[in-house]
């Protein structure tokens, strides 16, 4: 199977996050640096940077780099296997090994094995930037917070208020946004979906969606089907998973109100044709929000290109905390769309008879704000677009192309979403097992994957299924994380 989610990719821009600057040095990638060649010439003597091994150069075979020479701490190098060989474990210029090293977990062990993460469809994992940021925050900002939000001038505060605003300004180029119409509420896709409810849509409104969408087209739509009498249409997809844009299409009438569509499925991984989507619903003058949770940290999007009315993601998709997220919203949808919670910071004026209330997106933010997360969703927002979210794409993109190559080789083993266009997830099931003993297994070498419906039951029963093992990857995963994964799925296949 051939995936099409490909990007042509300039180097890494920038300098590695929490570096100060410090380019990435020759010795990264096995060769002699400046400082090794001074001392060959007898000049001074080379010495290792702090908390650096001496240079010590070792012959890997040509394809397997990724495996030998740049190998998680406490795997061994796994032999070779398949015909496609295991693709450079780099995101643009950076080893995927110092990357790791960022994030504490990674390090960790489980029942004397190496954790290996593959479970980042439900939360990725947090570097050290992201955690030491918060940490600051509570260590320096926050003590005058008690009681008022951010309307005490004192210094604290006034230290934090601009990281706020910069966590609002960072959103921006995560989904290269130009408008500054961005809230940031203490949980994005409820609380996208309280503001497209408030935004004057009538009972009996029809509510286009997708089947494979989960909150705001499964949860979400049938609470407005009791609350408003809102009448759900869902867009069919194909065997594999894909949207079928032709019956899309046949939905609308006018009665049509809202579309709401996820970016990438969480359970299968497949890109939907949302720049297709969003041109159909504006042709058909409906309002069009896009669920962006599975795709802001995997590939790159513009939301000026696209054009959504609301896009929105989660900050624990993408490296940041979790109760913390990102409602993008057009300026006019915002300003026509009334607030949902009352509270401080919102109001402008309020008297016995007539409340006035805070330009967008101020309006929506009632009460003391999650403070600390939001300014570390900035620094996790900061992280990601230091490593250059086309570099991201294109390593996984590779990572995934192993990992199909891998987990297909295995007798019994079906995969489950098998669209051209698909990112980051590796959904499966195995012939003859359960699910859940399969995740169960794998827990216990250490490999944390997702076994279960996935809250996405209506896709999965579209394919037959009503549960899958669902491995998914982020940008630390590695080559011999996927062998290590196959390998074991291997084994208990053969019970």
């Amino acid at each position: 199977m051939t995936t099409s989610n490909l990007f042509t990719l300039p180097h890494a821009p920038g300098g590695w996050p929490g570096e100060a600057g410090e380019a990435p040095s020759a010795r990264d990638y096995g060769l002699p640096d400046a400082r090794d060649l001074q001392g060959l010439s007898g000049d001074s003597p080379a010495r290792p940077r702090a908390g650096e091994a001496a240079y010590a150069p070792r012959v890997v075979p040509l394809g397997q780099e990724s495996r030998a020479d740049i190998a998680p701490r406490g795997f061994a190098a796994l032999p070779a296997s398949g015909t496609q060989p295991a693709p450079p474990a780099r995101v643009g210029q950076i080893p995927v090994e110092r990357i790791r090293a960022d994030f504490p977990i990674l390090a960790e062990r489980v029942d004397g094995h190496p954790l290996v993460w593959l479970d980042n469809a439900a939360t990725t994992q947090r570097p050290k930037q992201v955690i030491d940021r918060i940490s600051h925050y509570y260590l320096h900002e926050t003590r005058t917070f008690i009681g008022r939000r951010m309307r005490w001038p004192h210094v604290p505060p006034m230290r934090t208020k601009p990281r706020v605003r910069k966590c609002r300004a960072l959103s921006a180029p995560a989904v290269r946004r130009i408008s500054s119409s961005c809230a940031v509420p203490p949980k994005a896709q409820p609380d996208c979906a309280q503001l497209r409810e408030s935004r004057c849509y009538d009972r009996g409104m029809r509510l286009s969606s997708r089947s494979s969408s989960i909150t705001p087209t499964s949860c979400r739509g049938n609470l407005l089907r009791r609350r408003r009498g809102a009448t759900i249409r869902v867009a069919p997809v194909d065997e594999h998973g894909q949207l079928i844009v032709e019956e899309y299409i046949r939905l609308f009438n006018d009665k049509t109100r809202f579309v709401s569509a996820t970016h990438v499925s969480n359970a299968l991984g497949t890109v939907t044709p949302v720049h297709e989507l969003v041109q159909i619903a504006h042709r058909f003058g409906v309002r069009i929000a896009i669920d962006g949770a599975q795709s802001i940290s995997h590939i790159p999007t513009n939301v000026t290109a696209l054009d959504a009315d609301f896009f929105v993601f989660s900050g624990h998709k993408i490296f940041g905390p979790t109760g913390i997220g990102v409602v993008y919203g057009k300026q006019d949808v915002l300003e026509e769309a009334r607030p949902y919670q009352g509270g401080g910071n919102m109001i402008a004026d309020v008297t016995f008879e007539l409340t006035r209330y805070q330009p967008a997106p101020n309006k929506f933010e009632a009460g003391t704000g999650n403070i600390a997360d939001a300014v570390g969703l900035g620094a996790a927002i900061d992280y990601v677009t230091s490593l250059g979210i086309e570099n991201i794409a294109h390593y996984e993109h590779a990572l995934l192309e192993y990992g199909i190559e891998k987990l297909s080789a295995i007798p019994g083993l079906t995969l489950v979403g098998t669209a051209a266009n698909k990112t980051s997830v590796l959904s499966f099931v195995l012939a003859g097992h359960e699910n859940e003993a399969v995740g169960r297994y794998l827990s216990q070498v250490g490999i944390a994957v997702r076994s279960g419906h996935h809250c996405a039951q209506p896709i999965l029963r579209r394919l037959g299924y009503e549960s899958t093992v669902r491995p998914s990857l982020a940008f630390y995963n590695t080559p011999q994380e996927i062998d290590f994964l196959a390998e074991h799925v291997a084994r208990f296949a053969s019970r």
